[in-house]
């Protein structure tokens, strides 16, 4: 206080004012805001390549949940259910390429994976989808 019984304003501010406004307003903005699920980018498993060949599986997964695929041999369609940090995938229409029995392996064992994913997350260029595996993808951003 001043002699006169008033308060500083910069006293009043740096004390009490301050801290609420920076608290009301950081409070305001979602804490993950950068973290929302990537709508309309194309991902890729953050896996290495297959001896013989120079596919990796990718996804890309439009406004509405449509979901394009491209498997280690594979190809097709699918949904995503998004509703917060849960996830649900249903496979569609799989166009069936000639593949060697390991790819065609792998990708029945991806499939299954991303059927089983429950939860996703986001961390910078990275989404996860966790079920029995995790399955990392990178968002391609360039």
């Amino acid at each position: 206080m001043t002699g006169n019984g008033m308060i500083s304003v910069g006293r009043l501010l740096r004390g009490a004012v301050l801290p609420m406004l920076a608290s009301a307003v950081l409070g305001s903005i979602p804490a993950q805001a950068q973290e929302e699920f990537p709508f309309g980018f194309l991902m890729t498993l953050d896996a290495a390549r297959m001896p013989g060949s120079k596919r990796i599986p990718s996804i890309e997964v439009g406004d509405n949940g449509e979901v394009s695929l491209e498997l280690w041999c594979d190809g097709g369609k699918g949904q995503f259910s998004i509703a917060g940090n849960t996830i649900i995938f249903v496979p569609g229409a799989m166009e069936n390429r000639s593949c060697p029995p390991e790819r065609a392996q792998a990708d029945s064992d991806l499939l299954a994976a991303l059927g089983e994913a429950t939860t996703w997350r986001r961390q910078g260029d990275f989404v996860t989808l966790i079920g029995s595996r995790q399955l990392r993808f990178q968002i391609n951003t360039n």
